[in-house]
């Protein structure tokens, strides 16, 4: 059974096809068994536009050693989830308006994200992924921004069906010269916006490339990365394949699979 095993797993490593670890998040079916789980839209964009293998990484630091992880991925994709990055891990105490936490998944996503970025895997972070980017890094975060002067609420709407929830609901402008603008081909972008946290202070090496129109940070990178280290507030995972912007988001990430040890175009050199 074991040599079987070990056969297919070769077969899927020489398909050609690089394995991406998709962050897992922790729930509890019927209120009490445990389970580790990403979304399907998650899955689906990784396998259907960035053309790679999507394996769930279990949220679970004492089951798998960063080393063992880095050995088996190619690249990561930090996805978004309900609970948010605890503010000891950037120096604050909890408060209500923090709301709730996943402690297993910030004690590893914090350090793999640091470790992946300096190995050179590419890294896309998206929304707690894109907060746990910044963190990462040494950055801030504002428990609920809609409670700022000037902000809009960036919430997912309490009503209505889930693509209606998904829709598209502000522009995003971004730096002319930055990175997501050459790979958009535009300095302005429509997204979706299911968020309440958003950065306070940016992380020693996050480089702000996108803002809403209230201000809110939507789009950075990691300076002086070794590969693609890109994050998005926003949701592109959903309908990735029509939606142009999350389509073009997922084939530059596909794109650094392939080529994982090449500078991305528009990283810092």
């Amino acid at each position: 059974m074991q040599k079987r095993h070990v056969c297919k797993v070769e077969e899927t490593i020489s398909n050609g096809k690089p394995i991406v670890g998709v962050s897992g998040n922790g729930y509890l079916i019927d209120g009490e068994y445990p389970v580790q789980a990403s979304g399907v839209h998650n899955i689906e964009a990784i396998s259907e536009v960035a053309g790679a293998v999507a394996l769930i990484l279990p949220s679970l630091p004492h089951v798998n050693t960063i080393p063992d992880i880095l050995g088996v991925c190619d690249g990561f994709v930090f996805t978004g989830a309900r609970p948010n990055v605890h503010p000891e891990e950037y120096g604050e105490m909890p408060t209500s308006a923090h709301g709730m936490f996943d402690r297993a998944r910030d004690k590893l996503a914090l350090p793999l994200i640091r470790a992946a970025v300096e190995a050179g895997k590419p890294v896309l972070g998206i929304c707690r992924g894109f907060q746990e980017m910044n963190v990462a890094f040494g950055g801030t975060l504002y428990p609920e921004i809609r409670d700022l002067p000037g902000r809009m609420n960036h919430r997912m709407p309490p009503d209505g069906t889930l693509g209606e929830k998904f829709a598209h609901r502000h522009e995003v402008t971004l730096d002319e010269e930055g990175v997501f603008a050459r790979i958009f081909g535009s300095s302005t972008v429509t997204t979706n916006s299911l968020h309440g946290q958003g950065i306070k202070q940016p992380g020693a090496r996050i480089v702000v490339e996108g803002r809403a129109p209230d201000g809110t940070e939507e789009a950075i990178r990691v300076r002086d990365a070794p590969g693609f280290a890109l994050a998005v507030q926003w949701h592109p995972e959903w309908h990735a394949s029509k939606d142009p912007v999350s389509r073009l988001l997922y084939e530059a990430f596909g794109a650094a699979l392939r080529n994982a040890k090449a500078i991305f175009p528009g990283v810092d050199q």
